[in-house]
């Protein structure tokens, strides 16, 4: 397939929201402002500014484990000339990528991949620069090897960056999981590494810019697994910039400074070592390190003891600008440590003693959070970022004086998203995923900008599970707010959204006075509650919280068993990520029985009167479509056709029909009449083998009666119901590169004579196609009257990285022009693409 009338049909990012994988080394800040982190198999770019994803860098195979810059934040000082920065990513295949982003266009391009070594996952990447063209980075994996590399950086754009392995050796049967690199000062060009791992103990690895590395000493100290290591550069005492520091936390709650001191000289004229006066700082002393013709003394400088649990996460303040010499750089005496005890803390030495102290603590988050993974200064030194077990995002800014706030932060799933659909009044997605959550994202606007679609942000987290959930379905029709979502569990759950959230939703949309005031006056729910140990979300009423709930004496106290109290907020500016994740759950209304097994799939009709669902299945009889009645939610149809799965469902665009399709290959028409208020009747119109393999996807033509159909066998096939009797086939487009795993139909211009065809893979590849039809006087499409050509394929870069779980278009009655496009996928992330058709 060649790409054909490209310049009519343009992709534009609007939105990318996407969690952090759980895992400790997963992010990085680099000098160029930005912060990359992986989100499942793909490498995530984000803007703390704009508190954006700006994009996603598609090309592992395998989840992400560590992403870090060249240069990082630490070596701002020598990227000031820099127009191209890098990144470097390593997956739990082993593999590692190198990045280039260039800063005058914000274009990124994959430059190389590098030489695979590591047998399994790479635990940790660490790298320094030597110069502005020239950098050295170590892999550490869970093989228990270590490699060491070189790269030199073109001196133009898109030049060839030289990459040459300088050393590789084994650690022994225990993992390393940490490392850090450093310039010895004061030795001509000797490099330290520093490593720690499961063994409890800090291996120190010496040589030159270009020699093999020779393990120089071990420190020991930690009683538990070392989990973050981080050299400062050097740091000035006594007017003498011959000392570094390196800093190691642990899994043992503590953290270490380590003194690493220049010796004078090793030796005296005879050959001897000088003989020091016996004193305490005698018995603290550690090993000499010897690099070259140098030595150094090492000591325990300080041992932090602050932190209630783990300690994931230690890094050294980026340098600053000398006050005095405005070309000069010094490093802080400042650290930043992460916890799984929910909060980070800022170490520094106090004035007149020297001793450390913990000077700043942030975080101590409800039970939202459940501990940090890592903690990342900019580069600057005036924020802090942190990412937590919830794949969450918590960043701080010094203000004023140490009066460090919260600031706004991309947010999403971290887990596959499996189902996305827009708000009957487009205002907002909705997505849910196997995370456990249900999300709602819309466009913030502000006074200053109206600019469609430049500010989305995570606006309210209706449901927080605990079953992974699988689809859902938005309903349509008068009324509230609502949604019904189905996990693996055998009952739906349907929401309705209560009264704090429709009027965030107000100030989103700058809707001073609401349309829809008779909705606010009717809804006497504020919010809702999580049970502790149920799965229902009970609402709040709004006339009961003025009430003081009664508490006994143990209600106080923080244990696994209790549950923070939710306080239902109105928002006037996007929530961040401890108040989404209590304060804006929605109440549950109704529970749907009738299932044998896990929910599968879920839709609503376009009039907003039925709700259909679909289980797991193996067998004919669980394989029943139900139909539930919206309003009364009373089940008023088992359909009967299929004998697996039915993997997705969709109603035609005048309610007529439900087209159903499922693993067994085949897909139903079912004919759907309402023959009274409450009572319906249906019939099989039609059931057809449609593709060799699993059916994964299918969609309505908006505007008439046909449909495509979507395979694992890479093909998407064009049907049409004739005469309300049968269907026959109209058009099999040629096949993909991959299977398809989800489609979405709009209608163009005329709207019944052109269209857009939303196409997405499992590769994580979205194409477009235009479908234009010759129609007949009685509205049948005439033989051959259906042509299909590529509009666009999108941009990998925009595109998902794994598979695509679900396409939806935004309604737009007005501008057929300008479209918005909604997609999920098994990377984490939810999108929408802005669409112009010229």
């Amino acid at each position: 397939m060649t790409m054909q009338s490209s310049g009519t049909v343009g992709v534009k990012r609007v939105f990318i929201g996407a969690g952090c994988n759980r895992i400790v080394n997963n992010v990085s800040w680099g000098a160029s402002g930005f912060v990359s982190f992986g989100a499942h198999n793909a490498v995530a770019i984000f803007c703390p500014k704009s508190a954006n994803i700006l994009t996603t860098l598609p090309g592992h195979k395998a989840v992400v484990n560590c992403t870090h810059w060249l240069p990082s934040s630490k070596f701002l000082f020598k990227a000031k000339q820099l127009e191209q920065h890098y990144l470097l990513s390593g997956d739990a295949d082993g593999a590692i990528i190198l990045w280039e982003l260039s800063l005058i266009d914000g274009k990124w391009r994959e430059v190389l991949q590098v030489p695979k070594l590591h047998k399994k996952g790479v635990t940790c990447i660490s790298g320094i620069m030597l110069s502005q063209t020239e950098a050295l980075f170590a892999s550490t994996s869970s093989d228990g090897t270590i490699c060491l590399w070189e790269l030199v950086f073109p001196l133009t754009r898109n030049g060839d960056c030289k990459l040459s392995l300088l050393d590789s050796f084994s650690i022994g049967s225990k993992s390393m999981v940490t490392l850090s690199m450093a310039e010895l000062p004061g030795t001509g060009g000797q490099i330290v590494l520093a490593t720690g791992g499961l063994d409890n103990k800090i291996h120190l690895y010496c040589g030159g810019r270009t020699g093999k590395l020779v393990h120089a000493c071990e420190l020991k100290g930690h009683t538990d697994w070392i989990r973050s290591l981080d050299f400062s550069l050097p740091i000035s005492i006594n007017g003498d910039a011959n000392n570094i520091f390196l800093v190691s936390s642990s899994q043992d709650k503590c953290i270490r400074i380590w003194k690493m001191a220049l010796r004078s000289s090793i030796t005296t004229g005879k050959g001897i070592y000088k003989k020091e006066e016996i004193s305490l700082l005698s018995y603290i002393e550690g090993p000499v390190l010897v690099a070259g013709s140098s030595s150094f003394q090492i000591s325990l400088e300080s041992l932090l003891i602050g932190h209630e649990d783990w300690v994931y996460s230690v890094q050294w303040q980026p340098p600053l600008v000398d006050s005095v010499e405005r070309d000069a750089y010094y490093q802080p005496q400042s650290i930043l440590s992460a916890s799984m005890d929910k909060t980070m803390m800022i170490w520094q030495p106090e004035n007149n003693s020297g001793v450390w102290m913990n000077v700043v603590t942030v975080g101590e988050l409800s039970h939202c959070a459940l501990g940090f993974y890592g903690g990342h200064w900019s580069p600057s030194g005036d924020s802090i970022l942190a990412h937590g077990y919830g794949g969450s995002f918590h960043l701080w800014k010094n203000v004023i004086n140490d009066n460090w706030l919260p600031q706004k932060v991309p947010s999403g799933h971290f887990a596959s998203v499996t189902d996305v659909a827009w708000a009957k009044s487009g205002d907002y997605i909705m997505s849910v995923s196997h995370d456990q959550t249900a999300r709602i994202y819309a466009p913030w606007k502000v006074e200053a900008s109206l600019k469609k679609g430049e500010f989305w942000h995570e606006i309210a987290r209706p449901q927080v599970h605990g079953h992974d959930i699988n689809c859902m379905a938005v309903v349509h029709g008068k009324g509230n707010h609502r949604f019904v979502s189905g996990a693996d569990e055998k009952v739906a759950r349907v929401f309705e959204a209560p009264l704090s959230f429709l009027k965030t939703l107000n100030n989103a949309s700058l809707q001073k006075n609401c349309s829809s005031d008779d909705v606010l006056t009717d809804v006497q729910i504020l919010g809702a509650n999580m049970s502790a140990l149920g799965l229902s979300q009970k609402p709040i009423y709004v006339h009961a919280v003025h009430e003081a709930p009664l508490r006994g004496v143990a209600d106080g106290l923080d244990t696994l068993e209790t549950i923070p109290d939710a306080v239902p907020t109105v928002f006037s500016e996007p929530p961040i990520e401890d108040q989404l994740a209590w304060n804006t759950l929605w109440p549950e209304t109704h529970k749907l029985y009738g299932h044998g097994n896990e929910l599968f799939s879920l839709c609503c009709d376009h009039r907003g009167e039925l709700v259909a669902s679909s289980c797991k299945a193996q067998s004919p009889t669980v394989a029943e479509v139900w139909l539930w009645q919206v309003g009364s939610w009373k089940s008023v149809g088992r359909l009967q056709s299929h004998s697996l799965t039915v993997t997705q469902m969709e109603f035609s665009h005048d309610d007529n029909f439900l087209l159903t399709v499922s693993r067994d290959r085949q897909f139903s028409v079912f004919t759907i009449t309402r023959t009274g208020t409450d009572e319906i009747s249906y019939s099989l119109l039609a059931r057809q083998e449609g593709h060799k393999r699993i059916i994964w996807s299918c969609s309505w033509n908006p505007h008439s009666h046909e449909f495509a159909t979507g395979s694992r066998d890479k093909m998407v096939k064009i049907w049409a119901i004739e005469k309300e009797s049968s269907v026959r086939s109209l058009l099999t487009l040629p096949q993909f590169s991959s299977s398809v795993t989800a489609l979405s139909w709009i209608g163009l211009q005329d709207r019944r004579n052109n269209g857009l065809l939303a196409i997405g893979m499992e590769n994580g590849q979205i194409e477009l196609w235009r479908l234009s039809y010759n129609r007949a006087d009685d509205g049948s499409i005439l033989a051959p009257g259906l042509a299909a050509t590529l509009a666009v394929r999108v941009d990998p870069f925009i595109c998902h990285a794994s598979t695509v779980n679900r396409l939806a278009w935004r309604k737009n009655d007005e501008d057929h022009m300008s479209m918005q496009l909604a997609s999920c996928g098994a990377d984490n992330c939810t999108r929408v693409f802005d669409v112009t058709v010229e």
